[in-house]
């Protein structure tokens, strides 16, 4: 079986959380050995000069065996948008997939129409990524709660009009939200603000 993900999404939506989670759900079901999860991106993969993205990508992978490889943002590894250093870092994933299936479980993750194209972009990316999970936005009562439950995590209580305020200004959060909206980050930078103001 394929235990390979794709994870699609906004950021702040709770996709690196659910891969550590799902790490230790593979180690417990005897999946993988270890059930650690290292986090990379583009730059962790990529080098600057020819040769160098090999050796690079096949040393985080070595971190990665008996657990799981994260990749966020791994559209940005796509070749139609970058070179050729991203094409032998693909071409290394691909190969050390299919050599270490066993020991071996690659998550990539990134906003969902350029995740699309990334997986698309290559066939051997497309034959080995068969799950795919759509992590939502949250809605203004979860952020809500987010934030509420990062006040109680440091004991601190909203008062009447506070509590009033952060329902106002959340909502105006997830009405005016754009392209560049955090989920779960903003309403963590909303609460460090609102701390550092007290």
């Amino acid at each position: 079986m394929s235990y390979h993900l794709v994870f699609t999404g906004n950021p702040g939506t709770g996709k690196t959380t659910i891969g550590r989670i799902i790490a230790a759900i593979y180690r417990d079901l005897g999946i993988l050995k270890k059930g650690h999860l290292v986090e990379t991106d583009r730059s962790g993969l990529v080098a600057g000069y020819l040769g160098q993205t090999a050796t690079k990508t096949n040393a985080i992978i070595d971190e990665a065996l008996d657990g799981v490889l994260f990749i966020d943002e791994a559209y940005s590894l796509n070749s139609d948008r970058r070179g050729c250093f991203e094409d032998e870092a693909i071409a290394t994933l691909i190969k050390e997939m299919e050599d270490n299936r066993d020991d071996l479980i690659v998550i990539v993750a990134g906003y969902s129409g350029l995740m699309s194209e990334f997986i698309e972009s290559n066939p051997g990316l497309k034959s080995r990524f068969n799950t795919y999970m759509h992590f939502p936005d949250y809605k203004a009562d979860e952020l809500k709660k987010i934030f509420v439950g990062m006040c109680n995590k440091y004991g601190l209580v909203l008062t009447k009009e506070a509590d009033e305020a952060v329902d106002e200004h959340i909502e105006q959060m997830v009405k005016f939200k754009d392209e560049n909206f955090g989920n779960a980050r903003d309403a963590r930078n909303f609460f460090e603000k609102v701390v550092s103001k007290q």
